[in-house]
Protein backbone atom coordinates (compact mmCIF):
# COMPACT_ATOMS: atom_id res chain seq x y z
CA UNK A 1 0.00 0.00 0.00
CA UNK A 2 1.69 3.50 -1.08
CA UNK A 3 1.71 5.79 2.02
CA UNK A 4 2.03 9.47 1.80
CA UNK A 5 4.94 10.17 4.42
CA UNK A 6 4.04 13.85 3.98
CA UNK A 7 0.54 13.55 6.58
CA UNK A 8 3.14 12.37 9.35
CA UNK A 9 3.84 15.60 11.04
CA UNK A 10 5.52 16.60 14.02
CA UNK A 11 2.21 16.35 16.68
CA UNK A 12 -0.32 14.35 14.55
CA UNK A 13 -1.37 12.70 11.21
CA UNK A 14 -2.99 15.19 9.24
CA UNK A 15 -3.71 15.34 5.09
CA UNK A 16 -6.31 16.26 2.54
CA UNK A 17 -9.30 13.11 1.99
CA UNK A 18 -9.29 10.55 0.63
CA UNK A 19 -5.78 11.62 -1.80
CA UNK A 20 -3.86 11.91 1.02
CA UNK A 21 -5.50 9.94 3.71
CA UNK A 22 -7.77 6.74 2.65
CA UNK A 23 -9.51 4.77 4.85
CA UNK A 24 -6.83 1.85 4.18
CA UNK A 25 -3.91 4.22 5.62
CA UNK A 26 -6.51 4.44 8.49
CA UNK A 27 -7.01 1.14 9.14
CA UNK A 28 -2.54 0.91 8.66
CA UNK A 29 -2.48 3.64 11.32
CA UNK A 30 -5.18 1.89 13.62
CA UNK A 31 -3.12 -1.70 13.39
CA UNK A 32 0.58 0.73 13.82
CA UNK A 33 -1.02 2.53 16.91
CA UNK A 34 -2.35 -0.47 18.50
CA UNK A 35 1.00 -1.71 18.43
CA UNK A 36 2.69 0.94 19.45
CA UNK A 37 0.73 1.95 22.63
CA UNK A 38 0.35 -1.67 23.80
CA UNK A 39 -2.98 -0.75 25.56
CA UNK A 40 -5.54 -3.51 25.45
CA UNK A 41 -7.97 -1.19 25.05
CA UNK A 42 -8.41 1.93 23.15
CA UNK A 43 -10.74 5.13 23.11
CA UNK A 44 -11.86 6.88 19.80
CA UNK A 45 -13.87 9.92 19.17
CA UNK A 46 -14.14 11.88 16.39
CA UNK A 47 -15.33 15.76 15.37
CA UNK A 48 -18.10 16.46 13.18
CA UNK A 49 -15.64 16.21 9.60
CA UNK A 50 -17.44 14.81 6.97
CA UNK A 51 -15.03 11.88 6.21
CA UNK A 52 -14.86 11.14 9.99
CA UNK A 53 -17.06 8.28 10.30
CA UNK A 54 -15.78 6.44 7.02
CA UNK A 55 -11.98 6.84 8.68
CA UNK A 56 -13.26 5.82 11.98
CA UNK A 57 -14.55 3.12 10.76
CA UNK A 58 -11.33 1.74 8.98
CA UNK A 59 -9.19 3.07 12.26
CA UNK A 60 -11.21 0.88 14.15
CA UNK A 61 -11.15 -2.34 12.29
CA UNK A 62 -7.15 -1.78 12.44
CA UNK A 63 -6.78 -1.67 16.03
CA UNK A 64 -9.52 -4.79 16.59
CA UNK A 65 -7.63 -6.67 13.99
CA UNK A 66 -4.52 -6.27 15.75
CA UNK A 67 -6.71 -8.02 18.77
CA UNK A 68 -7.64 -4.95 20.69
CA UNK A 69 -10.43 -3.41 22.33
CA UNK A 70 -12.09 -0.09 21.58
CA UNK A 71 -13.72 2.24 23.19
CA UNK A 72 -15.73 3.96 20.91
CA UNK A 73 -17.21 7.77 22.75
CA UNK A 74 -18.62 9.49 19.88
CA UNK A 75 -18.50 12.71 18.40
CA UNK A 76 -17.01 14.54 21.37
CA UNK A 77 -14.27 17.06 21.54
CA UNK A 78 -10.28 16.81 21.86
CA UNK A 79 -9.77 16.76 25.71
CA UNK A 80 -12.72 14.31 25.93
CA UNK A 81 -9.96 12.20 24.59
CA UNK A 82 -7.24 13.65 27.05
CA UNK A 83 -10.13 13.10 29.83
CA UNK A 84 -10.12 9.81 28.77
CA UNK A 85 -6.70 8.73 29.54
CA UNK A 86 -5.46 11.01 32.11
CA UNK A 87 -8.67 10.98 34.36
CA UNK A 88 -10.13 8.15 33.99
CA UNK A 89 -7.40 6.06 33.40
CA UNK A 90 -8.08 4.85 29.78
CA UNK A 91 -4.49 3.04 28.58
CA UNK A 92 -5.06 5.21 25.21
CA UNK A 93 -6.66 7.08 22.97
CA UNK A 94 -6.94 8.53 19.35
CA UNK A 95 -8.84 11.69 18.20
CA UNK A 96 -10.10 11.64 13.96
CA UNK A 97 -9.71 15.49 13.74
CA UNK A 98 -8.09 17.54 11.15
CA UNK A 99 -8.18 20.55 14.23
CA UNK A 100 -8.80 23.89 12.54
CA UNK A 101 -7.45 22.74 9.03
CA UNK A 102 -10.13 23.12 5.73
CA UNK A 103 -13.14 20.80 5.23
CA UNK A 104 -11.04 17.92 3.04
CA UNK A 105 -8.30 17.67 5.71
CA UNK A 106 -8.97 14.98 8.14
CA UNK A 107 -6.15 13.11 10.98
CA UNK A 108 -5.34 11.57 14.02
CA UNK A 109 -4.10 13.10 17.49
CA UNK A 110 -2.96 10.41 19.64
CA UNK A 111 -1.99 9.81 22.92
CA UNK A 112 -0.96 7.04 25.51
CA UNK A 113 -1.21 6.60 29.30
CA UNK A 114 0.34 8.78 31.71
CA UNK A 115 -0.55 11.10 28.85
CA UNK A 116 2.58 10.67 26.55
CA UNK A 117 1.76 12.06 22.72
CA UNK A 118 2.98 9.94 19.75
CA UNK A 119 3.89 12.43 17.49
CA UNK A 120 2.68 11.32 13.48
CA UNK A 121 6.48 11.05 12.89
CA UNK A 122 7.22 8.63 15.80
CA UNK A 123 4.04 6.60 13.90
CA UNK A 124 5.61 6.27 10.71
CA UNK A 125 7.74 3.37 10.02
CA UNK A 126 5.56 1.30 11.87
CA UNK A 127 2.83 1.95 9.47
CA UNK A 128 5.38 1.27 6.84
CA UNK A 129 6.34 -2.06 8.31
CA UNK A 130 3.30 -3.91 9.33
CA UNK A 131 3.64 -7.71 9.29
CA UNK A 132 0.94 -9.19 7.07
CA UNK A 133 -0.40 -11.64 9.80
CA UNK A 134 -2.96 -9.60 12.01
CA UNK A 135 -4.61 -11.54 15.46
CA UNK A 136 -6.21 -14.66 15.15
CA UNK A 137 -8.87 -13.35 17.70
CA UNK A 138 -10.39 -9.80 16.94
CA UNK A 139 -11.01 -7.00 19.68
CA UNK A 140 -14.29 -5.79 20.75
CA UNK A 141 -15.99 -2.61 20.12
CA UNK A 142 -18.25 -1.35 23.11
CA UNK A 143 -19.81 2.40 22.79
CA UNK A 144 -19.91 4.68 26.29
CA UNK A 145 -20.98 7.68 26.37
CA UNK A 146 -18.74 9.98 28.91
CA UNK A 147 -20.48 13.39 28.89
CA UNK A 148 -21.27 13.39 32.58
CA UNK A 149 -18.19 13.19 33.81
CA UNK A 150 -16.53 15.02 31.25
CA UNK A 151 -19.02 18.22 32.12
CA UNK A 152 -17.94 17.88 35.78
CA UNK A 153 -14.37 17.48 34.99
CA UNK A 154 -14.36 20.80 32.82
CA UNK A 155 -17.01 22.37 35.45
CA UNK A 156 -14.41 21.36 38.22
CA UNK A 157 -12.27 24.56 36.95
CA UNK A 158 -14.65 27.55 38.19
CA UNK A 159 -16.31 28.04 41.13
CA UNK A 160 -19.82 27.81 39.51
CA UNK A 161 -21.54 29.85 42.29
CA UNK A 162 -19.69 32.32 41.78
CA UNK A 163 -20.27 32.91 37.93
CA UNK A 164 -21.93 36.26 37.13
CA UNK A 165 -24.93 36.65 34.76
CA UNK A 166 -23.22 37.95 31.02
CA UNK A 167 -24.51 38.10 27.87
CA UNK A 168 -22.11 36.02 25.55
CA UNK A 169 -21.80 35.40 22.07
CA UNK A 170 -20.40 31.80 21.04
CA UNK A 171 -19.08 30.37 17.88
CA UNK A 172 -19.17 27.13 17.25
CA UNK A 173 -18.21 27.26 13.49
CA UNK A 174 -20.36 24.12 13.20
CA UNK A 175 -17.68 21.95 15.08
CA UNK A 176 -18.44 20.08 18.26
CA UNK A 177 -18.57 23.25 20.52
CA UNK A 178 -22.24 23.44 19.30
CA UNK A 179 -23.04 20.08 20.91
CA UNK A 180 -20.83 20.61 24.01
CA UNK A 181 -21.74 24.54 24.64
CA UNK A 182 -25.18 23.84 25.57
CA UNK A 183 -24.58 20.74 28.32
CA UNK A 184 -21.64 22.96 29.42
CA UNK A 185 -23.57 26.31 29.87
CA UNK A 186 -26.99 24.65 30.91
CA UNK A 187 -26.91 25.81 35.16
CA UNK A 188 -24.23 28.73 34.39
CA UNK A 189 -26.25 32.25 34.83
CA UNK A 190 -25.51 32.83 30.86
CA UNK A 191 -27.64 34.63 28.04
CA UNK A 192 -25.90 32.46 25.25
CA UNK A 193 -26.45 34.11 21.84
CA UNK A 194 -25.84 30.86 19.49
CA UNK A 195 -23.84 30.92 16.28
CA UNK A 196 -23.11 28.21 13.72
CA UNK A 197 -24.27 25.57 16.37
CA UNK A 198 -25.36 22.93 13.86
CA UNK A 199 -22.83 20.50 13.24
CA UNK A 200 -21.36 20.40 9.89
CA UNK A 201 -18.42 19.55 8.89
CA UNK A 202 -18.56 21.39 5.02
CA UNK A 203 -17.83 24.28 7.82
CA UNK A 204 -20.36 26.55 5.79
CA UNK A 205 -20.24 29.24 8.19
CA UNK A 206 -16.47 30.29 7.74
CA UNK A 207 -13.06 28.45 7.64
CA UNK A 208 -12.72 26.63 10.86
CA UNK A 209 -9.48 28.09 11.99
CA UNK A 210 -10.55 30.83 14.30
CA UNK A 211 -7.70 32.82 13.98
CA UNK A 212 -8.52 34.00 10.39
CA UNK A 213 -9.91 37.69 10.40
CA UNK A 214 -13.15 36.44 7.98
CA UNK A 215 -13.66 33.39 10.93
CA UNK A 216 -13.76 35.80 13.63
CA UNK A 217 -16.38 38.54 11.26
CA UNK A 218 -19.32 37.11 12.18
CA UNK A 219 -18.68 37.29 16.15
CA UNK A 220 -17.45 40.16 16.12
CA UNK A 221 -20.38 42.04 14.58
CA UNK A 222 -22.52 40.29 16.22
CA UNK A 223 -21.17 41.45 20.10
CA UNK A 224 -21.65 44.87 19.21
CA UNK A 225 -24.96 44.36 17.60
CA UNK A 226 -26.54 42.37 20.90
CA UNK A 227 -24.61 44.59 23.16
CA UNK A 228 -22.94 41.59 24.78
CA UNK A 229 -20.07 41.19 27.27
CA UNK A 230 -17.94 39.53 25.21
CA UNK A 231 -17.52 36.52 22.29
CA UNK A 232 -16.02 33.80 21.99
CA UNK A 233 -15.30 31.55 18.86
CA UNK A 234 -14.30 27.93 18.24
CA UNK A 235 -12.13 25.70 16.06
CA UNK A 236 -13.87 22.43 14.84
CA UNK A 237 -12.36 19.83 17.58
CA UNK A 238 -12.65 23.07 20.45
CA UNK A 239 -8.63 23.14 21.29
CA UNK A 240 -8.73 26.32 20.03
CA UNK A 241 -10.39 29.80 20.71
CA UNK A 242 -10.18 33.39 20.46
CA UNK A 243 -12.14 35.72 22.53
CA UNK A 244 -13.97 38.71 21.10
CA UNK A 245 -13.99 41.60 24.03
CA UNK A 246 -17.30 44.16 24.54
CA UNK A 247 -16.15 46.29 21.60
CA UNK A 248 -15.99 43.69 18.97
CA UNK A 249 -12.22 43.77 18.92
CA UNK A 250 -10.71 40.27 19.26
CA UNK A 251 -7.82 39.39 21.79
CA UNK A 252 -4.48 38.24 20.75
CA UNK A 253 -3.95 34.95 22.03
CA UNK A 254 -0.89 35.64 23.92
CA UNK A 255 -3.19 38.55 25.91
CA UNK A 256 -5.67 35.64 26.62
CA UNK A 257 -2.31 33.73 27.83
CA UNK A 258 -1.85 36.83 30.03
CA UNK A 259 -5.90 36.85 31.48
CA UNK A 260 -5.09 33.58 32.08
CA UNK A 261 -1.85 33.64 33.79
CA UNK A 262 -3.16 36.31 36.07
CA UNK A 263 -6.43 33.97 37.65
CA UNK A 264 -3.82 30.97 37.87
CA UNK A 265 -1.17 33.59 39.72
CA UNK A 266 -4.08 35.00 42.19
CA UNK A 267 -4.80 31.23 42.95
CA UNK A 268 -1.13 30.04 43.27
CA UNK A 269 1.61 32.44 43.65
CA UNK A 270 4.33 31.50 42.21
CA UNK A 271 3.33 28.84 39.82
CA UNK A 272 5.14 28.58 36.51
CA UNK A 273 3.53 29.87 33.65
CA UNK A 274 4.50 28.19 30.05
CA UNK A 275 4.68 30.65 26.99
CA UNK A 276 6.67 30.47 23.46
CA UNK A 277 9.32 32.10 21.87
CA UNK A 278 7.30 34.35 19.57
CA UNK A 279 4.59 35.45 22.48
CA UNK A 280 5.10 39.72 22.88
CA UNK A 281 7.85 40.03 25.72
CA UNK A 282 5.10 41.77 27.90
CA UNK A 283 3.63 37.78 28.47
CA UNK A 284 6.78 37.33 30.62
CA UNK A 285 7.17 40.95 32.04
CA UNK A 286 3.75 40.36 33.90
CA UNK A 287 4.14 36.81 34.94
CA UNK A 288 7.41 38.07 36.44
CA UNK A 289 6.19 41.00 37.91
CA UNK A 290 2.86 39.21 39.41
CA UNK A 291 5.70 36.71 40.96
CA UNK A 292 5.52 33.91 38.69
CA UNK A 293 7.92 31.73 37.36
CA UNK A 294 7.89 32.86 33.08
CA UNK A 295 8.78 29.47 31.55
CA UNK A 296 9.91 30.05 27.45
CA UNK A 297 9.26 27.12 25.23
CA UNK A 298 9.66 26.31 21.60
CA UNK A 299 6.31 26.78 19.80
CA UNK A 300 4.15 23.86 19.37
CA UNK A 301 1.54 22.82 21.85
CA UNK A 302 3.10 19.30 22.54
CA UNK A 303 6.25 21.13 23.60
CA UNK A 304 4.75 23.70 25.82
CA UNK A 305 2.89 20.57 27.54
CA UNK A 306 5.95 18.78 28.02
CA UNK A 307 7.64 21.66 28.96
CA UNK A 308 5.12 21.88 31.98
CA UNK A 309 5.34 18.94 33.11
CA UNK A 310 8.99 19.21 33.46
CA UNK A 311 9.12 22.14 35.18
CA UNK A 312 6.15 21.87 37.59
CA UNK A 313 3.88 24.59 35.29
CA UNK A 314 0.38 25.03 36.31
CA UNK A 315 -0.34 26.17 32.50
CA UNK A 316 0.95 27.20 29.48
CA UNK A 317 -0.20 29.32 25.87
CA UNK A 318 1.04 30.05 22.80
CA UNK A 319 -0.40 32.17 19.72
CA UNK A 320 -1.73 29.25 18.19
CA UNK A 321 -4.62 29.89 20.78
CA UNK A 322 -3.73 26.34 22.67
CA UNK A 323 -4.16 26.61 26.41
CA UNK A 324 -3.19 23.47 28.56
CA UNK A 325 -3.70 22.81 32.28
CA UNK A 326 -1.49 21.33 34.56
CA UNK A 327 -4.53 19.97 36.40
CA UNK A 328 -5.74 19.03 33.06
CA UNK A 329 -3.59 15.89 32.67
CA UNK A 330 -1.25 19.19 31.46
CA UNK A 331 -3.37 18.98 28.46
CA UNK A 332 -5.52 21.87 26.15
CA UNK A 333 -9.11 22.36 26.69
CA UNK A 334 -11.24 25.49 25.00
CA UNK A 335 -13.86 24.64 27.40
CA UNK A 336 -11.62 24.85 30.43
CA UNK A 337 -9.97 28.07 29.13
CA UNK A 338 -13.76 29.46 28.53
CA UNK A 339 -15.00 28.65 31.71
CA UNK A 340 -11.55 30.82 33.04
CA UNK A 341 -12.53 33.72 31.11
CA UNK A 342 -15.79 33.87 33.03
CA UNK A 343 -14.85 33.30 36.18
CA UNK A 344 -12.00 36.18 35.74
CA UNK A 345 -14.65 38.23 34.47
CA UNK A 346 -16.82 37.40 37.65
CA UNK A 347 -13.73 38.06 40.19
CA UNK A 348 -13.41 41.82 38.74
CA UNK A 349 -15.72 45.11 37.81
CA UNK A 350 -14.13 46.09 34.86
CA UNK A 351 -15.17 44.61 31.07
CA UNK A 352 -12.89 42.31 29.16
CA UNK A 353 -11.10 45.35 27.21
CA UNK A 354 -10.29 47.33 30.33
CA UNK A 355 -8.62 44.33 31.90
CA UNK A 356 -6.15 43.14 28.69
CA UNK A 357 -5.93 47.02 28.04
CA UNK A 358 -2.75 47.38 30.29
CA UNK A 359 -1.72 43.89 28.48
CA UNK A 360 -0.64 46.19 24.97
CA UNK A 361 2.66 47.62 25.56
CA UNK A 362 4.40 46.81 22.33
CA UNK A 363 3.28 46.66 18.76
CA UNK A 364 3.90 43.37 17.32
CA UNK A 365 3.09 42.04 13.73
CA UNK A 366 1.49 39.16 12.55
CA UNK A 367 3.50 36.24 12.54
CA UNK A 368 4.78 36.64 8.53
CA UNK A 369 5.05 33.33 6.49
CA UNK A 370 8.11 33.22 3.29
CA UNK A 371 8.72 30.27 0.63
CA UNK A 372 12.15 30.02 0.47
CA UNK A 373 14.30 27.49 -1.34
CA UNK A 374 17.13 27.12 1.21
CA UNK A 375 15.83 28.36 4.79
CA UNK A 376 18.84 27.42 7.13
CA UNK A 377 21.01 29.56 4.72
CA UNK A 378 18.95 32.48 5.63
CA UNK A 379 19.23 31.88 9.11
CA UNK A 380 22.47 31.86 9.09
CA UNK A 381 22.72 35.54 7.10
CA UNK A 382 20.15 36.69 9.53
CA UNK A 383 22.74 35.67 12.73
CA UNK A 384 25.79 37.06 10.79
CA UNK A 385 23.52 40.38 9.82
CA UNK A 386 22.45 41.24 13.66
CA UNK A 387 24.95 39.57 15.49
CA UNK A 388 25.36 43.26 17.78
CA UNK A 389 21.92 42.15 19.21
CA UNK A 390 21.38 39.27 21.77
CA UNK A 391 21.20 35.90 20.05
CA UNK A 392 19.41 32.59 21.45
CA UNK A 393 18.35 29.69 19.57
CA UNK A 394 15.86 28.37 21.44
CA UNK A 395 13.61 27.94 17.95
CA UNK A 396 14.91 29.44 15.36
CA UNK A 397 16.76 32.63 15.67
CA UNK A 398 15.79 35.10 18.60
CA UNK A 399 17.24 38.18 18.76
CA UNK A 400 17.07 40.81 20.92
CA UNK A 401 17.52 44.42 21.68
CA UNK A 402 16.87 47.66 23.57
CA UNK A 403 13.62 48.45 21.87
CA UNK A 404 12.69 45.80 19.53
CA UNK A 405 13.27 41.52 18.82
CA UNK A 406 12.37 39.32 16.56
CA UNK A 407 12.40 35.51 15.46
CA UNK A 408 12.75 33.32 12.47
CA UNK A 409 12.12 29.95 12.60
CA UNK A 410 11.24 26.88 10.31
CA UNK A 411 7.57 26.00 10.68
CA UNK A 412 6.88 22.45 12.14
CA UNK A 413 4.25 21.92 10.05
CA UNK A 414 4.42 23.78 6.35
CA UNK A 415 7.72 24.26 4.18
CA UNK A 416 8.29 28.38 5.28
CA UNK A 417 10.50 29.89 6.73
CA UNK A 418 8.21 32.46 9.93
CA UNK A 419 9.35 35.92 11.11
CA UNK A 420 7.73 37.02 14.37
CA UNK A 421 8.87 41.09 15.34
CA UNK A 422 7.93 43.36 18.00
CA UNK A 423 8.65 46.84 18.92
CA UNK A 424 8.38 49.32 21.18
CA UNK A 425 6.87 51.98 18.94
CA UNK A 426 4.33 51.15 15.87
CA UNK A 427 7.02 52.84 13.63
CA UNK A 428 9.88 51.40 14.58
CA UNK A 429 7.70 48.04 13.72
CA UNK A 430 7.19 49.06 10.25
CA UNK A 431 10.62 49.79 9.90
CA UNK A 432 12.18 46.86 10.96
CA UNK A 433 9.42 44.32 9.31
CA UNK A 434 10.29 45.85 6.04
CA UNK A 435 13.62 45.24 6.65
CA UNK A 436 13.59 41.44 7.53
CA UNK A 437 11.29 41.28 4.97
CA UNK A 438 13.38 42.32 2.30
CA UNK A 439 16.82 40.55 4.07
CA UNK A 440 14.83 37.24 3.94
CA UNK A 441 13.35 37.65 0.18
CA UNK A 442 16.38 38.79 -1.47
CA UNK A 443 17.90 36.99 -3.89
Amino acid sequence: MPINESIFKSYDIRGIYPSELNEDVAYAIGRAFARRSGAKKITVASDARVSGPALKKALVRGITDEGVDVKDIGLMPIDAIYFSVGKLGDEAGIMITASHNPKEYNGFKMVVKNMEWIRGVELLDEVKNLPAEVSQENGKIEEEDIIAPYINHVLSFIDVDKIEPFKVVVDAGNGIAGKIIPILTEGLPLNVIPLNFKLDGNFPAHPSNPLLPESQKEVCETVVREKADFGVIFDGDTDRLIFVDEKGNSIPADMTLLLLAKLFLEREPCAGIVYNVICSKAVPEFIKEWGGRALRAKVGFINLMIMMKEESGIMSGELSSHYAFRDNCYADSGFITFLLVLQLLSNHELPLSEIVKPFFKYFKAAEANFKVADKAAIIERIKQKYSDGQQDFLDGITVEYKDWWFNVRLSNTEPLLRLTVEADTKELLEEKQKELTKFITEK
